[in-house]
């Protein structure tokens, strides 16, 4: 994990932000390539989804010293918000101003709070790697969405799993 994940997070999203943008309607409610896949919208979304579960483990394990939580459905919660229905910008908006405001908490997280522990459904890590897992399942996605031919990959469990149990 790197010493500090904020430039991480800082980073990407103001280097995709303009490549998002740059995305026309038709392209990002574009069909999936694969049945049951999702559309660039959808997406986008499902990085909108992820930031809101994610918010909520940021806040909690630093302010309460552990977070416990459950995984939670993404194509339920993709499919609730009906992504597709709404305008690509839009939705390239609240993905950035929504990360924007996680990077800021992330800066705010004293240090000695990324060693907190997260208890998410099997296994417990650290605040620090859910920070980091975050951020690389968010270039995963974006990667996937702009159609690019190398994709983001999530890397192995690292030393910040403490245990699992699946």
């Amino acid at each position: 994990m790197p010493e500090n994940p904020v430039p991480l997070l800082r980073l990407t999203i103001e280097r995709e932000v303009s490549c998002l943008r740059g995305l026309s309607e038709e392209d990002a409610g574009r069909a999936p390539a694969r049945p049951g896949g999702w559309t660039p919208k959808q997406e986008l979304g499902h990085l909108i989804d992820s930031a809101a579960n994610n918010h909520i483990r940021f806040v909690l394990a630093s302010a309460d010293g552990e977070f416990r939580g459950s995984g939670y459905a993404q194509d339920k919660w993709v499919e609730a918000h009906g992504y597709n229905d709404l305008e690509w910008l839009d939705i390239v908006e609240l993905w950035y101003r929504y990360n924007s405001l996680l990077a800021h908490l992330v800066e705010r997280i004293p240090r000695e709070h990324l060693a907190n522990r997260c208890v998410i459904g099997w296994g417990v890590v650290t605040l620090g790697f859910v920070i980091e897992d975050y951020v690389l399942h968010m270039r995963h996605h974006i990667d996937h969405a702009l159609s690019r031919g190398v994709v983001t990959q999530y890397p192995p469990a690292s030393e910040d799993v403490l245990t699992t149990d699946r």
